[in-house]
């Protein structure tokens, strides 16, 4: 079993940053490194939209051509974490952010922190 908690999420004003954390517990055989990770967001009355993802392997990233440029996902395996360093923050980043994590077609959502920003 694997569960994801995201913390970090606050209210910022335009122009400023924030960092979101997310920390995993597994409780199966397989190591947290074997997990590829992201960051979702959602805003009321829309579809949750991916971020930003790094990959299990290589560390590879990706990310919505919104935020390029402004955010970066890193990953820390031994500490179980993954970040989303956010800069430059605009008012439509304003979002539930989630954390997900992957491994073989299964999913593990985390329940989401706040990003408001807001002048």
């Amino acid at each position: 079993q694997v569960q994801v908690v995201e913390s970090g999420g606050d209210l910022v004003q335009p122009g400023g940053s924030l960092r979101l954390s997310c920390v995993a517990s597994i409780s199966n055989f397989f190591s947290f490194s074997s997990y590829a990770l992201s960051w979702y967001r959602q805003v009321p009355g829309k579809e949750r939209e991916l971020v930003a993802s790094i990959r299990s392997a290589a560390g590879s990233t990706r990310y919505a051509d919104s935020v390029k440029g402004r955010f970066t996902i890193s990953r820390d395996n031994a500490k179980k974490m993954v970040y989303l360093q956010m800069n430059s923050l605009k008012p439509e980043d304003t979002a539930v952010y989630y954390c997900l994590a992957t491994r073989s077609n299964y999913n593990y959502w985390g329940q989401g922190t706040q990003v408001t920003v807001s002048s």
